[in-house]
C-alpha cells in the first residue's frame, strides 16, 4: 500500500531558480564568506602569536630561576 502511494506521487524537476536546480559551477560564498574566512584566519594567526609570546616567557623565567636556584646552591653557606 506505502508503495502505491510513493509511487502516486511525482518527483518534481528541478528548475534554474530553485533550490534544487542551482548550477554548482556558479555558486559562491560571496563577499560575506571572504570576511568570515578572513576573520577567522586573523582570529587564529592572532592566538598563535600570543601563544608563542606566552611561551617564550614560560620558558625564559623556568631558566632564569634554574640559574639563580644553581647560583644559591653554589654559594657558600655561613
Amino acid at each position: 500500500m506505502f508503495h502505491f502511494l510513493a509511487s502516486a506521487v511525482p518527483t518534481p524537476i528541478p528548475t534554474p531558480g530553485t533550490p534544487e536546480g542551482f548550477d554548482p559551477n556558479t555558486v559562491t560564498p560571496g563577499v560575506v564568506g571572504f570576511v568570515a574566512t578572513f576573520a577567522l584566519v586573523v582570529a587564529v594567526v592572532l592566538l598563535v602569536v600570543d601563544m608563542v609570546r606566552r611561551t617564550r616567557r614560560v620558558n625564559y623565567r623556568a631558566a632564569i630561576n634554574e640559574q639563580l636556584d644553581a647560583e644559591e646552591a653554589a654559594a657558600p653557606k655561613e
